[in-house]
């Protein structure tokens, strides 16, 4: 039996019938022996929608509440994909970064992960559930909300398999691997098989979107 983190961006779940699949995936994994953590994104486009309602009632939002409202796009997800597992015959609980223990610093919208809690994730692996949980939020030693800003999610799930010694941290997203540059703007971009932990950090440092920079540095 292996412990598998299974991190999906917000392309992966934007939409009920790519929640479905996802949940299929999920639940095959599970099927073949395997304890499972899944960290969803928001689905797509649901972070800029609420960002631009909050600017419909404030053009200087402030940065707490910002979390609170933000926070809730990943919500979304983990509870929607729960129910889409539930369908499908398997035991699955979704949490969110609070409840699993994700504890922050203070920077609203740009915290960082200081510690995580695996006490309750860990019992409802041991009840053999399958275990969703928000990524891009977490909150501080007060019980206020925050959130990791963008790409949080990755930071999400590296910080989980981390903590729980997990045997794979797996990313999934809309592309087929990591490119030495966008194949959307050059065409002879080339897939490399292969990529260290300081080239990954590198791409990520300069802009490149495949990975969050903390998500390669928590690995």
């Amino acid at each position: 039996m292996a412990l598998i983190v299974q991190k999906y961006g917000g392309t992966s779940v934007k939409g009920p019938e790519r929640v479905k699949n996802v949940a299929q995936r999920v639940v095959n994994t599970y099927r073949e022996g395997n304890q499972v953590v899944v960290v969803p994104s928001a689905p797509g486009g649901m972070t800029d929608d609420l960002i631009a309602l909050a600017r419909q009632i404030t053009p200087n939002p402030p940065l707490r509440e910002m979390d609170m409202l933000l926070a809730t796009g990943e919500q979304t997800s983990i509870a929607l994909l729960a129910m889409a597992i539930h369908e499908l015959g398997e035991p699955v609980i979704s949490l969110t970064g609070p409840q699993v223990g994700i504890l922050t610093d203070k920077v609203h919208s740009k915290a960082r992960i200081l510690e995580v809690n695996c006490e309750r994730l860990q019992r409802e692996l041991d009840k053999g559930k399958i275990v969703i949980v928000a990524g891009f939020q977490g909150k501080t030693e007060d019980d206020e909300i925050t959130t990791l800003g963008r790409g949080g999610s990755d930071t999400t799930a590296v910080a989980l398999a981390a903590a729980l010694k997990a045997d794979v941290c797996q990313i999934f997203t809309d592309v087929d691997g990591v490119y030495t540059a966008d194949p959307r703007v050059v065409p002879n971009a080339k897939k490399l098989e292969v990529i260290s932990f300081d080239e990954m950090l590198e791409l990520a440092s300069l802009g490149s979107k495949v990975l969050h920079p903390r998500a390669v540095e928590s690995g």
